[in-house]
């Protein structure tokens, strides 16, 4: 079990993280996405852990505005457990805007963060490792670009002994029996399902 008594768990990401958390409704600040049904889940299975939760992931970002918002949005909280799921926009504003993250610079900047955190906050680490469905066709190009992110990411992990959080080869399998569009309509952004399996892939890690 990673998690112990009076932690405080904080959420770090784009808009997988975000999901409506800084919206009207936004559910005490943890949005309606996979950060908020991973506090409900943990509350109701480990009540006397007395665990305590807080989501700055916002939409749109690339592991850069992490690093460039990680004193205010990450340190300033001082967790005692980090979570990070980034790298999707990383591989998108390629395609979508031109804009490339080369996968060494992409290792280098999340290297950074993590490091900062080691060594500012001992906290533990929850690495999340990005994903994607071919859906629609145009994502399949993007395998080229994503794939080397993935195996980065879990390098990141492994050198900085973070829990690691499989997540695209789940997706992978469970879009073999049932439609992609039930889990990620657009291949990258949860629905309510993919949200539900992000939180029990995180918990399942974590405990």
């Amino acid at each position: 079990m990673l998690l112990k008594k009076d932690d405080h768990v904080l959420f770090y990401g784009d808009s997988i993280t975000d999901a409506g958390r800084r919206g009207e409704n936004n559910n005490a600040g943890l949005g309606h996405g996979y950060a908020a049904l991973v506090t409900a889940l943990l509350a109701a299975r480990y009540p006397e852990l007395n665990l305590r939760f807080t989501n700055t992931g916002i939409s749109g970002n690339r592991v850069y505005d992490l690093e460039r918002r990680l004193d205010a949005d990450l340190l300033a909280h001082r967790p005692t457990v980090v979570s990070v799921l980034i790298g999707i926009n990383d591989t998108w504003r390629r395609y979508d805007s031109d804009i490339p993250s080369p996968v060494d610079e992409f290792e280098a900047c999340y290297g950074r963060i993590l490091q900062r955190i080691a060594d500012e906050l001992s906290a533990r680490l929850v690495i999340c490792e990005p994903f994607l469905l071919p859906t629609p066709p145009d994502r399949v190009a993007w395998r080229e670009d994503l794939d080397p992110r993935i195996a980065a990411v879990r390098r990141l992990a492994v050198r900085f002994g973070a829990t690691f959080v499989a997540l695209d080869g789940p997706f992978a399998a469970v879009a073999c029996r049932q439609s992609m569009d039930y889990w990620l309509p657009d291949g990258v952004h949860p629905t309510p399902a993919g949200h539900a399996l992000i939180a029990e892939q995180w918990i399942r890690a974590v405990t």
